[in-house]
């Protein structure tokens, strides 16, 4: 009995102090429909002193313009969705969904644009005490755009009680930005000024050029030549760091195309390796395992975040079995003629575009990120490492690393290798070297599927998906030396870069026309490439 007690007299409790805070915020909304700005300030501040979880909820229905109140019963509601002349309501004091209700019946609560600064200020402070540290330091930073001084005791309060090194770093800038803007005290000024160089939020950037501006071009004070001194070479500060952050963003992206162009070319320096075929239709292997990766996900939307993980090993076995049977169907019947082996892939290229078009329709597919692989991991506040390239440059470095392990310890590899280096030594020793070039022709190809899995998440989805990328992979399979895969690597990887270095001044095509003709060159001196390979594709 004592036991039962003690949990209804916890359960009254709580559903009392549920009531006391849900009447603290109700308590403020006739004040927000009032006409005098002052009232409808001092409600959003009440609101926002409250520290509930609702009341952000309000105040961003109220920013958005999704505040209404019923007129029938003056009850205070915000809109999620319309439906023709009806919206979906939801009580602003708990959110329980009320239903449909006829946009006639309703009354926006209207803005301006100072009660949508008070709002954001309300809003900061509300996150200022989140649980989540990144809610936190979003808070912060957003308070840069329309800071008060008001908000000092605020984010000093918030500084002391922070534990959390990123946001006490956001809230001591912030409070430098404020010291900066809101004071003439010289003393002050270039305190934050030490501060503010450290950060390289654009709000900060633009604060320090405006207060440039505005200082007289000759006859300055001492104290004024100095602020203009400090003022500069934070701003030179914070251009250095910018353009190391472009560097590095420009050796990002370049390592992320070097990534997909060394998927992509892989698979064609086995084959080609191998076989010595110049397969043309290598690029629609890619473009079948991208439309493999948007087939699992639209039979499976319940389950994007897992739909990748089963694409990938579906579109191996997808691009391999085709693979195999175009080595088994045309390719074993034209070794030894390249002309005729380079038009019989082209063709065999049309067929599968064609097909894809038939099927799925000649418009691009949208494939979705899983969660895991959307958002970025953020590095500065102007620089961040997008999730879907930067696991797109791990999984082809995984593959790379699986492949040399599967070519250098297993016997198909031994095999492989074998018939490589010399073809009818390897037949003389029982080596079934026509089922070794179709397990290569497959392999290579399921590579190339793979590939596609990864280059549906940085691109649509298209009949043509290959073909932008054919031509880059044999430019890296010839440029690295025929069949050898560290050839291969450095590569993809060393013209993934030089493409975007070159990209900001010279442009995306004149880019590839540079690095076409320094390829040409460089192909002059060294025929066999970086790293050349001995074996029939070179001999032959």
């Amino acid at each position: 009995m004592r036991i039962l007690l003690s949990i209804q007299l916890g359960l009254l409790l709580l559903c009392l102090a549920f009531s006391a805070h849900a009447a603290g915020i109700a308590e403020h909304f006739d004040a927000l429909k009032s006409s005098r700005n002052q009232e409808r300030v001092a409600a959003i501040n009440a609101i926002a002193e409250t520290g509930e979880e609702q009341a952000l909820i309000v105040l961003k229905n109220l920013l958005e313009g999704k505040l209404f109140e019923m007129k029938a019963t003056r009850q205070l509601v915000y809109v999620e969705e319309s439906k023709g002349r009806e919206f979906t309501v939801f009580s602003a004091l708990d959110s329980q969904e009320i239903g449909a209700v006829k946009k006639s019946a309703l009354s926006k609560i209207r803005v301006n644009n100072r009660l949508r600064g008070q709002i954001r200020s309300a809003m900061a402070t509300l996150q200022l005490n989140a649980r989540d540290a990144d809610v936190r330091l979003a808070a912060v930073r957003n308070m840069r755009g329309n800071l008060d001084p008001s908000m000092a005791e605020m984010l000093k309060k918030a500084l002391a009680k922070e534990e959390t090194g990123r946001v006490q770093d956001a809230i001591e800038i912030t409070l430098a930005l404020l010291d900066f803007q809101q004071t003439d005290d010289f003393r002050l000024r270039m305190l934050a000024i030490d501060i503010l160089k450290a950060s390289d939020d654009p709000v900060v950037r633009v604060s320090l050029n405006r207060v440039l501006e505005e200082l007289p071009k000759s006859g300055l004070s001492k104290e004024q030549a100095k602020l203009k001194v400090g003022i500069k070479s934070a701003l030179e500060a914070i251009k250095s760091r910018q353009d190391m952050y472009g560097v590095m963003e420009n050796l990002f992206f370049g390592l992320s195309l070097g990534s997909v162009l060394l998927l992509a070319a892989i698979g064609l320096a086995i084959t080609f390796g191998v076989m010595g075929v110049i397969n043309m239709a290598h690029g629609e292997m890619m473009m079948l395992g991208a439309y493999t990766t948007f087939v699992i996900q639209s039979a499976l939307p319940q389950y994007i975040d897992y739909s990748l993980w089963m694409a990938i090993p579906t579109a191996f076995l997808v691009a391999a079995m085709v693979g195999i049977l175009i080595e088994r169907l045309v390719i074993r019947h034209l070794y030894g003629r390249p002309l005729e082996t380079l038009l019989a892939t082209f063709g065999i290229s049309l067929i599968l575009q064609q097909a894809v078009r038939s099927i799925f329709s000649p418009l691009n597919q949208s494939v979705a990120n899983p969660s895991w692989m959307s958002g970025s991991l953020e590095i500065t506040e102007t620089f961040g490492l997008t999730y879907n390239r930067l696991y797109i440059i791990l999984f082809s470095l995984l593959v790379f690393v699986c492949l040399m392990v599967l070519l250098k310890r297993s016997l198909f590899g031994l095999q492989m290798r074998a018939v490589t280096q010399n073809r009818a030594m390897a037949n003389s020793m029982g080596i079934r070297s026509s089922w070794v070039d179709a397990l290569t022709f497959g392999l290579g190809s399921g590579i190339a599927g793979i590939a596609g899995v990864a280059l549906s998440q940085i691109t649509n989805v298209g009949p043509n998906l290959g073909q932008n990328y054919i031509i880059d992979s044999f430019m890296v399979v010839v440029f690295g030396g025929v069949g050898n895969l560290w050839g291969t690597l450095v590569a993809a990887m060393g013209l993934g870069v030089v493409n975007k270095i070159l990209e900001p001044w010279a442009g995306a095509v004149l880019a590839k026309i540079l690095v076409l003709v320094f390829i040409i060159l460089f192909i002059q001196r060294r025929p066999r490439g970086l790293f050349a390979l001995k074996g029939r594709a070179v001999e032959g």
